[in-house]
């Protein structure tokens, strides 16, 4: 099937994107961040479930929550290697894709 000549641009632009994320990506370091405690524990809960359950056939919808659920178990592990605790937060440093993936998941929520 022949997409629209709009589809085409967008396809170009998201080449544009990727090569402009393969350019940034060595430039960025992690970041140091504070977690409510209660969250990094949830964080760090995803990073040790394990999911055995053969994935099918799945919506766009149902895709991108899984993604998120990856995102957070990532966010989880980090906390678990190197978090440390401070009060009522763990201060740790994330990559900037993992603070990225929660910064997006905040975005769709408003």
């Amino acid at each position: 099937m022949r997409e629209s000549p709009q589809y085409d641009r967008y396809r170009h632009d998201a080449t544009v994107l990727a090569e402009v994320g393969r350019r940034l990506e060595p430039q960025v370091n992690r970041l140091p961040v504070r977690i409510p405690s209660d969250l990094a524990a949830a964080a760090v809960a995803a990073w040790e479930r394990s999911e055995y359950d053969e994935i099918s056939d799945e919506s766009h919808e149902q895709q991108r929550v899984r993604d998120q659920a990856g995102a957070l178990a990532l966010i989880g592990l980090a906390v678990s290697e190197r978090g440390v605790t401070a009060g009522r937060e763990v201060l740790v440093d994330l990559n900037v894709t993992e603070v990225a993936a929660a910064l997006s998941a905040a975005l769709e929520t408003h």
